[in-house]
């Protein structure tokens, strides 16, 4: 009888705290519906925007993209605020940003000031990409973290979606109030998004680094998969953050970071790293750098330009085809959060890119042959651009959209988590960025067919690269993880034999509250 009642104790608390993480997961990402809606919107928002204000291709160009230089301002404030604090404190923060951004863009009368209020939403955008998926990492038990920290990009999709229904639904108001009224609807869910995250834990790891053990311990007893897990995470967090085993309490005394701790943090990751943290770091920056050079912005962002001229002429038409974009993203973003810790995330990644590599060159040979007959129409060829378009964003919503996050969340050490992925984030956007403000131009220099060959030559590069560099980390804490990158276990105690200082100091409180 005993034995029989055993499982039926033990699963239930199981199940109830995956569905916690699950739920602190949900929350979290929510912030990335914001850049998602400002991608989806603003492509169907731009065909207005220019007729309305009168503007060049070059600034049409600039004032879609330039968010995503804006974001760097974020993305880098974001590691320091989410260290001083905390990490939900900061997705607030980002929610509130973003709405001041969406409101000053809704009541725009001019080229400046809408500029001026993408440059205010652009910081909200890289504060949200940047704490979501350090936070979602930091909450998940490591059986779950591939499925929970793909959530930022099932709402960047999500956030897609709906801008592209934005548009289609409120095209047929009158001009000057269109895309007003589609750029400061977006604010409207930041306010709700703000106040629901203010029922989320604090990040455990985050309450280590301030000394809250017992904080930690609560959070952890709620998102971990049994009793166990949660000491051994706990333990695992503790030996990361330089606090010796011996020390527990509810609350111990841990230095403040002085500068010459920030610069050994800097010198440790950037300046003068050992060769597992020099991979880690081109792991890290080399995902975000090919998950948008690759060209997913050229096809969701400027999906309408790509279908006009595949020979879909029809504002209407347009807008309702970029949905179809839209749905077939979010579609398959569901499916890879289901497989990343079942598949692992290697096999997805590589099979990902190559399914993008033949999507490219499909696309690319399509507008091609359009290119060549202006004046009439080749059904053929416009059904391979449109299949082409189709099979991309699903190749990518698959594997390289939300992996990128993943992965570059769960590889950086905690004492250079926050730095780490501030380079990621700052890498994801100046990459966007460029080929946001440049495709256009390119276009018109090397053809629209010849943008995309070249978008496909370099994902042949990004699938070199993901081979060669990338480890599978799926099932691995966050504490073990810079052994997959050849790391020693005196490599692992370097940042705390550095800081012998600080370990005397906690021996020293410990001994005190004992």
């Amino acid at each position: 009888m005993a034995s029989a009642a055993l499982p039926e104790a033990v699963e239930p608390k199981k199940k109830g705290n995956v569905r916690f993480a699950f739920a602190c997961a949900i929350l979290a990402s929510m912030t990335s519906i914001l850049l998602g809606y400002d991608i989806g919107v603003m492509s169907g928002a731009s065909l207005y925007i220019k007729k309305d204000l009168r503007i060049s291709d070059v600034k049409l160009e600039v004032l879609m993209g330039i968010l995503n230089v804006y974001s760097l301002i974020g993305s880098f404030a974001a590691g320091r605020t989410s260290d001083w604090i905390g990490r939900r404190y900061t997705i607030v923060f980002a929610a509130v940003i973003f709405f001041a951004g969406a409101f000053l863009m809704g009541f725009a009368v001019n080229y400046w000031m809408l500029m001026f209020g993408r440059f205010v939403a652009g910081i909200g955008v890289g504060y949200a990409l940047m704490i979501a998926p350090v936070y979602t990492a930091e909450v998940s038990p490591a059986s779950a973290r591939g499925f929970l920290t793909s959530f930022p990009e099932v709402f960047i999709n999500f956030g897609i979606l709906l801008g592209y229904v934005s548009n289609y639904a409120f095209s047929r108001l009158p001009l000057r109030l269109g895309w007003r009224v589609m750029l400061g609807i977006g604010a409207a869910p930041s306010v709700v998004l703000a106040l629901m995250v203010l029922g989320m834990p604090e990040s455990p790891r985050w309450l280590v680094m301030k000394g809250r053990l017992a904080d930690a311990k609560v959070v952890l007893g709620k998102t971990s998969d049994t009793p166990e897990e949660a000491a051994e995470r706990l333990a695992d967090i503790k030996a990361a953050a330089g606090i010796p085993a011996e020390l527990d309490g509810d609350v111990v005394t841990v230095p403040r970071m002085e500068n010459s701790e920030e610069a050994r943090v800097w010198k440790e990751l950037i300046l003068s790293p050992t060769p597992a943290m020099r991979r880690i770091l081109l792991s890290g920056l080399g995902i975000h750098f090919f998950q948008q050079a690759s060209g997913i912005d050229a096809v969701v962002l400027y999906s309408p330009r790509v279908f006009k001229s595949a020979g879909i002429t029809s504002d209407n038409k347009l807008l309702g085809t970029t949905c179809a974009v839209g749905v077939t993203k979010t579609l398959f973003i569901l499916v890879a959060t289901f497989l990343l810790d079942k598949v692992g995330r290697r096999p997805l990644l590589l099979s990902s890119v190559a399914g993008m590599i033949f999507s490219l060159v499909g696309l690319a040979m399509g507008l091609t042959v359009i290119g060549h007959y202006p004046d009439a129409k080749v059904p053929w060829a416009i059904g391979v651009a449109i299949a082409s378009t189709m099979a991309y964003v699903a190749f990518f919503s698959i594997g390289l959209g939300p992996i990128t996050w993943v992965y570059s969340s769960e590889i950086f050490p905690l004492q250079v988590r926050a730095l780490g992925c501030a380079l990621g984030v700052a890498t994801n956007r100046v990459t966007s960025g460029v080929i946001s403000m440049t495709f256009i131009s390119l276009s018109n220099a090397i053809t629209i067919g010849g943008a995309f060959f070249l978008f496909g030559g370099i994902a042949v590069l990004a699938w070199v690269f993901f081979f060669t560099f990338l480890p599978e980390t799926r099932g691995r804490t966050l504490e073990a993880m810079s052994k997959l990158f050849g790391a020693t276990d005196e490599d692992d105690l370097k940042p705390q034999d550095g800081a012998t200082k600080d370990k005397k100091q906690l021996e020293m409180a410990g001994a005190a509250t004992n």
